[in-house]
């Protein structure tokens, strides 16, 4: 599984990258992996680091900032067919699996969640991997006794501006990171250490002040 960055500018594409580094950097200046020539973009903008078969976008304090379809970011994870705009420049990125990804599902840990998918038959994901199915089963809270199946490719949880989270599901299981907020989240009272760690059934998560259970058939 590959990924690849497509730049554009006013509707033309004007490069297009591979991610093939651990890290691959971004910016004005050109000592940068992809240099972008703008006032608008900062000498050393941001990083892309690639974790397993994930990449994360981190903004390094960017005058400008670094924008995900929309929505100003300090770092998240990227999935198929995100819009990374930086200054006037858009940046599509892609994942030639020859899988279509599905929308990241994000939900608040104190709100109702969202409706299960019905249609995925079980023990198949919606990319047809053949890992167990799994949810997350909030144990306190305003929202204590929901839970939430585990059907995208990456579901984030958490508070946006105080502490979220991404669950990534993988062929080989699923996977937590911390994505935003000061403090990582706690694993079985532990903070997560490194970008991904792997989940096990019964793993009792910390985050915003809510606590969550990792639940796998």
């Amino acid at each position: 599984m590959m990924g690849k960055l497509v730049v554009s500018l006013e509707g033309v594409v004007i490069k297009e990258v591979q991610l093939s580094k651990d890290k691959t950097t971004l910016g004005r200046r050109p000592y940068n992996d992809i240099v972008i020539d703008n006032l608008a973009v900062s000498g050393e903008h941001a990083v892309l680091q690639m974790v397993g078969g994930d990449v994360f976008i981190e903004d390094l304090n960017s005058t400008n900032g670094t924008y995900i379809n929309g929505k100003a970011v300090k770092k998240q994870l990227l999935t198929h067919n995100d819009l990374v705009e930086i200054g006037k420049y858009k940046i599509k990125y892609l994942v030639d699996d020859g899988h279509d990804y599905e929308k990241t599902q994000v939900f608040k840990a104190d709100a109702p969640p969202p409706r299960a998918d019905l249609g995925t038959p079980v023990g198949l994901g919606p990319l047809g991997l053949s890992v167990t199915p799994a949810s997350i089963r909030v144990l306190t809270g305003a929202a204590a006794g929901r839970e939430v199946q585990l059907t995208k490719v990456v579901t984030t949880v958490g508070k946006p501006g105080v502490q979220v989270a991404s669950i990534t599901k993988r062929p080989n299981g699923y996977l937590i990171a911390h994505v935003d907020g000061g403090t990582r989240p706690l694993v079985n009272g532990q903070p997560l250490v490194g970008e991904t760690t792997p989940l096990k059934n019964g793993d009792v998560i910390e985050l915003a002040g809510t606590q969550m259970q990792f639940v796998q058939a």
